[in-house]
């Protein structure tokens, strides 16, 4: 089939490919809605319901995608976000990062990530894989997704903090 359909279609069909298989689910369930009464009506409402939510899900991620292309390749692995790319890197621990924001002074913008005790890691909007940081992102305690997509979308330079723990500013104390 890749033979049969343009290089450009493809990359587009695979760029929509979450927005088109949601809509068909809620396709599915308003058929099966329309199509019945009783307790299969209402499960053909649960699935609309849940294809929208699905298809609200794919377009953050579609807005998301930064492009590709650029330096680098991210990998996620077991809670640890790591970059490596061809003049620096890092890896840094879901856990234990207390703020992320986007920098927009360099060209591409690049995600910085901190930690305490060691530099921020710089991770390229475009960089190879760095769309599986979305859901990353996401479930970033208190995370506002449509802000964070709003600051990608802005042209202007400068540097927008997005997310900060909660408890990264107060002091630690320990009994010893």
């Amino acid at each position: 089939m890749s033979s049969f359909l343009r290089p450009e279609a493809l990359g587009a069909l695979a760029r929509w490919r979450g927005a088109l298989i949601s809509l068909g689910v809620i396709a599915a369930g308003a058929m099966i809605a329309l199509a019945s009464f009783g307790v299969t009506f209402w499960l053909g409402c649960a699935i609309a319901a849940l294809g929208a939510v699905s298809l609200v899900a794919a377009l953050q991620r579609m807005r998301f995608a930064g492009g590709s292309g650029g330096p680098g390749v991210v990998e996620i692995d077991e809670g640890a976000i790591g970059y490596f790319g061809p003049l620096g890197g890092g890896v840094i621990a879901r856990s234990e990062m207390t703020a992320l924001a986007l920098d927009r002074t360099g060209r591409p913008a690049h995600w910085a990530l901190s930690q305490p005790g060691q530099e921020d890691v710089m991770i390229p909007l475009t960089a190879a894989g760095a769309d599986v940081l979305f859901d990353v992102f996401a479930a970033l305690p208190g995370m506002r997704t449509e802000r964070m997509l709003a600051e990608m979308r802005r042209s202007e330079p400068g540097r927008a903090i997005l997310w900060r723990r909660p408890d990264a500013d107060a002091p630690h104390l320990r009994l010893t």
